[in-house]
């Protein structure tokens, strides 16, 4: 039911995974290419694939620090501001 991560029918389009692309088979054609090129070509592809992931992950993690960092500067703020003005403007 899921792939990559993210449940069908979310709006969001679905990410391959690395193992998704090292696994992928292709049917045999009459002039096919070299399989050896091709898998090799996976490997890269799968490899690239995964450090991105990586990367996506690490930054989802860094804007959920600063976000936090934010919240709580906003709220330690908010305490020291005085009250509006309360007269007629």
């Amino acid at each position: 039911m899921y792939r990559g991560g993210q449940p069908y029918g979310t709006g969001r389009p679905t990410r391959l995974t690395p193992h998704e692309v090292r696994n992928r088979t292709f049917a045999p054609r009459r002039r096919g290419v070299d399989p050896d090129q091709v898998r090799e070509f996976q490997a890269t592809v799968a490899d690239e694939l995964a450090d991105l992931h990586r990367q996506v992950h690490k930054l989802a993690q860094e804007n959920e620090r600063l976000k936090r960092a934010l919240r709580d500067w906003q709220s330690m703020h908010a305490r020291h501001c005085r009250p509006p003005n309360q007269g007629r403007w």
